[in-house]
């Protein structure tokens, strides 16, 4: 199992997110949260299973939410950083290098 770490700027497109589902719907901020980590916690276990969409930052997207995780893997320490938690219409790869 990888350990699973996240940039700051990742928490915070997680924050913003799960708050902006919240102003839709009372506790829909709480669910994709939940539907996050699952997914997390799926990407500790098989980080390579998801595509390496550019360069060596994999892709994985958010069950029943149109977001996908951005990450990298450090084979060596046996680790993954979440980059990113982006919208599936964004351009990611534009955004990403500000960020990587």
């Amino acid at each position: 199992m990888y350990k699973i770490s996240l940039l700051p700027k990742a928490q915070n497109d997680i924050k913003e997110i799960a708050f902006w589902y919240n102003t839709k719907k009372k506790g829909l901020g709480k669910r994709f949260v939940k539907n996050l980590r699952f997914e997390m916690n799926y990407i500790s276990k098989n980080p390579f299973l998801f595509v390496n969409r550019y360069k060596n930052i994999h892709a994985a997207v958010v069950k029943y939410f149109p977001y996908m995780i951005h990450y990298q893997i450090d084979e060596f320490s046996k680790s993954v950083l979440i980059i990113a938690v982006f919208h599936t219409r964004l351009n990611p790869k534009s955004n990403l290098v500000k960020r990587v």
